[in-house]
């Protein structure tokens, strides 16, 4: 594909929302918190740092002298532990509610951060038994159970580094992971809940750790009593090693640079990069954001984070983040239509949450099923709405202010990465005023800016590269054992410059507010111009029809590469003209757009091929509107998505 200059800027969207005066009044975060980040960046991060609970202070806020590696809080230590957990029983709070835990089945937990710091203390004392030290690296392969958070926080309390692998990952993705980072001990379950079915876990560990010498342990948790494999001498069951360990443990203060986890993304190259975090600017930035985005009343509200722990946001939005600011949280462990396909309302309405965070790709899901859906449901004690994972398009994000915010809460769009480890770039919800699918711009302390291919940074309504131009305390510290790697990926596209560059494109409006336009390898370039996906897959959403969209470009010998485009429509209707429809959503994209960004093709499918994590994987698409032979599709929620898309399109259907 030709690498685009600049993004052509297509789309226009004039409506727009402020907070309520109610709102601002209130609000953690006002507009003296971007003047104080201007007057002095790095005196604004000491002052975010100073949030948390440091047993030694730093002597230097940044050290960027071996750029691109940073080191921040150079000197100061703690452990993220304590801050998660510990300082909040100190200060009268250990009656206070952690953690809701909702079990697919319907079982709950109520865990107070006075449990959590008994649980958690007699897990790091279980590590200890056998025989980890600070610096090794632990594996956890779970369901969302809330063991796996005792057992990321215990790894924290004890300086071990933790790898989450996410629990639908296969026994191979499991096996690389292991090996990359040369884990001791694997944590895992007998099995987990996939739509009220158990289905096993064990069984992929012992395959994994097969070829994996480094692996002295594995150490299970009995989640839904199936069967299970044993390997006596190496499995140990969890209520066995961890129930009979003391409930007091002393936290031990780490170095601000000291490891706290890896988290493994795929490469391009099918070798999993393994992102490295470290445990005091990635803390203070985790717990900055949290406290200022959702706007976070520790002793009212009950915060929501729908994603797995097996994903960045997992660590940072449910388990370090929210802890650290003493949050009382959801934590859900099924499929959002298990048992039926109200169940988030209905834990909404039960628990009265009040910030409630998710991805766009589950939002048009909802939209799907029917706003009759929600309505069912009291979601009067919702105040706060956020999106995460994608661009979300703006008729998605109206339905979701209008249908589960009732047309009054602010939506924060949240734009970050694995490797940025916190949120980047996103209103604040008492501040911005917000307009529907951009994520505005960068957050108080943060440098990001929008530059062309030489590095210039393009002007008001014009498209290109999205770059962070300044370091940032949450950045990652680099590719598990392999420095040039994180050179090339990340800094060698803007070495001059000195920009981070992850491979997303984006666009200024005429305001200078910041959309996102999805990855740059997903750009098609059409008859010289240079389209966004994104932008097209916004304009068939905004069909009244069109509940999901999916759009790729196909080599053409024409126009280079035409457009391609998947739907989901809203309400199938017996009898109806589908070519009569198709024609009439091609007409749209171009009424919206322009006749350039007129779809060749529309196909109407019944699903989109997604990642277990929601997201659409366009690469699998190209390779059917190529008619190529379709790619891997391990990491699909369901391989089966292909075939029927594939038999429909050589079918002929979804031609004008």
């Amino acid at each position: 594909m030709t690498e685009p200059s600049a993004l052509d800027n297509l789309l226009t969207e004039s409506r727009s929302f402020p907070p309520s005066e109610e709102f601002a009044a209130q609000a953690n975060a006002t507009a003296a918190l971007q003047q104080e980040a201007d007057a002095d960046r790095e005196a604004f991060w000491a002052k975010q740092a100073e949030r948390l609970s440091w047993a030694t202070k730093w002597d230097q806020v940044l050290d960027w002298s071996g750029a691109p590696f940073a080191k921040w809080f150079v000197g100061g230590k703690l452990n993220v532990a304590y801050n998660c957990v510990d300082r909040h029983v100190e200060s009268g709070h250990g009656d206070q509610v952690a953690i809701h835990w909702v079990g697919e089945p319907g079982d709950t937990r109520t865990i107070t951060y006075a449990d959590l710091k008994r649980e958690v203390s007699k897990t790091a004392n279980a590590l200890l038994s056998l025989g980890l030290e600070a610096g090794d690296r632990v594996a956890i392969y779970m369901p969302m159970v809330p063991e796996a958070i005792f057992s990321m926080l215990a790894c924290a309390r004890l300086g071990l580094v933790h790898s989450v692998v996410f629990g639908g990952f296969s026994a191979e993705a499991l096996r690389s992971r292991i090996e990359d980072a040369a884990a001791k001990l694997v944590i895992t379950t007998d099995g987990q809940y996939r739509r009220g079915n158990p289905v096993s876990l064990k069984a992929a560990v012992d395959e994994a750790v097969e070829k994996t010498p480094t692996i002295g342990n594995v150490l299970v948790v009995r989640r839904t009593g199936g069967q299970v494999d044993w390997v006596d001498g190496r499995d140990l069951w969890w209520h066995d090693v961890v129930d009979a360990q003391s409930e007091n443990h002393t936290p031990e203060a780490f170095d601000a640079e000291h490891p706290l986890f890896i988290l493994y993304t795929s490469g391009t190259t099918g070798r999993p990069k393994g992102i490295l975090h470290t445990s005091g600017g990635y803390l203070t930035q985790a717990s900055y954001t949290h406290y200022n985005v959702f706007d976070l009343k520790p002793d009212t509200d009950v915060y929501w984070c729908t994603a797995d722990i097996g994903w960045v946001t997992g660590h940072s939005y449910i388990v370090y983040g929210p802890l650290s600011n003493r949050a009382t949280q959801i934590v859900y462990e099924g499929t959002p239509n298990t048992p039926h396909e109200g169940r988030h309302w209905e834990v909404i309405q039960q628990y009265k949450v009040s910030i409630y965070y998710t991805a766009p790709t589950l939002i048009r899901t909802f939209m799907k099923w029917g706003e009759d859906i929600p309505a069912r449901y009291d979601l009067s004690s919702l105040r706060v709405l956020g999106s995460v994972g994608e661009p979300i398009n703006p008729e998605a994000w109206i339905w979701y202010r209008e249908h589960i915010g009732a047309g009054k809460t602010p939506v924060v769009d949240t734009w970050w990465q694995t490797e940025t480890g916190a949120i980047m770039v996103a209103p604040l919800p008492g501040v911005t005023v917000a307009k529907p699918g951009s994520a505005m711009g960068p957050l108080p302390g943060i440098g990001a800016k929008v530059v062309d291919d030489t590095g210039k940074e393009v002007g008001k309504g014009g498209g290109g590269y999205l770059v962070l131009d300044k370091p940032w305390p949450s950045m990652l510290r680099g590719v598990w054992g392999d420095e040039q790697r994180y050179r090339e990926t990340y800094w060698a596209r803007f070495a001059d410059q000195g920009y981070y560059f992850a491979g997303d494109g984006a666009k200024y409006d005429e305001d200078g507010a910041i959309w996102l336009l999805g990855r740059v390898d997903d750009v098609m370039l059409v008859s010289g111009h240079n389209i966004s996906t994104t932008e097209v897959e916004s304009a068939l959403v905004s069909h009244n029809r069109v509940a999901e969209a999916a759009v790729v470009g196909a080599t053409d010998p024409t126009t280079g590469q035409g457009i391609v485009a998947f739907v989901i429509l809203r309400g199938i209707k017996e009898d109806e003209d589908g070519t009569a429809l198709v024609k009439e959503l091609r007409e749209h994209v171009a009424k919206e757009i322009g006749p350039i960004a007129k779809p060749r093709q529309v196909m109407v499918v019944a699903e989109l091929p997604k990642t277990r994590s929601g997201k659409i994987m366009r690469r699998l698409l190209r390779d059917v509107a190529e008619n190529r032979q379709i790619g891997d599709v391990t990491t699909l929620a369901d391989s089966t998505v292909m075939d029927l898309i594939s038999s429909g399109l050589n079918s002929g259907k979804g031609e004008d």
